[in-house]
């Protein structure tokens, strides 16, 4: 098993904290409304249990890891089958898809056939594979080929697979960048949406690259959504809005990700895992370490 480069594993590290961070808020915005997210105040709960999303990117770390930073798509299919865990919030769809996966059906098969053939566009190709684009960030050519070629083990549709791709090449650019300043956001949004293909994830990104500095959270996830609809258009534009933003800041970048409201999450496990790329997250707060919940070892074993 091949040791985690340092910059996967900051990744990795980021996307959990966003993951179990941001899947408070459901709760809280629900019981206390806005005031908590107002003063800022940190979830109470003694330990802050990661999701699905985090559950998915350890999945792919590991077969990462086993394979020389390099995807076997069919065995990285029946360790995400094998990591299905009802607890950790998968949804109905994709529970479903690793259910039938696990249980010997072909999984191309049963991806491409979900929802008329068109397959799901969903956003979970994209919330585990920040740490894949930190892996890769030499080549950013690798990076968004790996990115594609992990997505359509579980997302067929061409949105999410491209969701999916401007998160990791996102990841790659932060690493990059590391001991640098951060570039702008306007510059750093463009040189993610001008490799990916024409679709709606690159045009949610010139977007975003568009808007004034001055934007505030709230207008920026009701123009390029949060999430809401759960799918890579419109999520990733938003999330990486908010990364590109706060590049030098993983504790300023996962707030101001949860005043977007929408699939808290999920975003913050993307914003979490690009800026971490870049900063590690030793700058977060000592009671967040002691709050989330810890990662399992990186077995090769524990992939299935």
């Amino acid at each position: 098993m091949t040791a985690l480069p340092t910059a996967v594993r900051d990744s990795l590290h980021g996307l959990a904290f966003g993951d179990a961070f941001g899947d408070r808020w459901f709760g809280i915005l629900r019981r206390d409304g806005e005031a908590p997210l107002a003063a800022r105040t940190p979830p109470a709960e003694e330990t802050w249990h990661w999701t699905d999303d985090t559950a998915q990117a350890l999945v792919l770390v590991r077969e990462l890891a086993r394979n020389a930073g390099a995807v076997d798509q069919d065995r990285l299919a029946r360790a995400a089958a094998y990591a299905d865990d009802t607890h950790r919030g998968y949804g109905a769809s994709m529970h479903d898809v690793l259910r039938r996966i696990g249980a010997g059906e072909p999984w191309r098969d049963v991806v491409s056939g979900q929802f008329g053939g068109q397959g799901s566009w969903g956003n979970g190709a994209a919330m585990r594979v920040a740490p894949l684009g930190a892996w890769h960030a030499h080549d950013l050519d690798t990076a968004a080929e790996l990115a594609a070629r992990q997505a359509v083990v579980s997302h067929h549709h061409p949105e999410a697979v491209t969701g999916a791709v401007a998160v990791a090449l996102a990841a790659a650019l932060a690493v990059r960048g590391r001991g640098a300043p951060a570039p702008d956001r306007p510059g750093f949004l463009r040189a993610v949406a001008d490799r990916l293909p024409d679709s709606d994830v690159r045009s949610g990104l010139r977007t975003a690259a568009r808007m004034p500095g001055r934007t505030s959270v709230r207008h920026a996830a009701e123009v390029l959504g949060s999430g809401y609809r759960m799918s890579g258009p419109d999520t990733v534009p938003f999330a990486l809005w908010c990364a590109a933003g706060h590049l030098d800041d993983p504790h300023e970048g996962l707030w101001a990700t949860v005043a977007g409201r929408g699939d808290i999450d999920t975003t913050c496990a993307i914003v979490g895992g690009v800026i971490a790329a870049r900063t590690g997250v030793n700058a977060l707060p000592a009671s967040w370490h002691a709050a989330r919940e810890p990662l399992p070892p990186l077995r090769p074993d524990a992939a299935g």
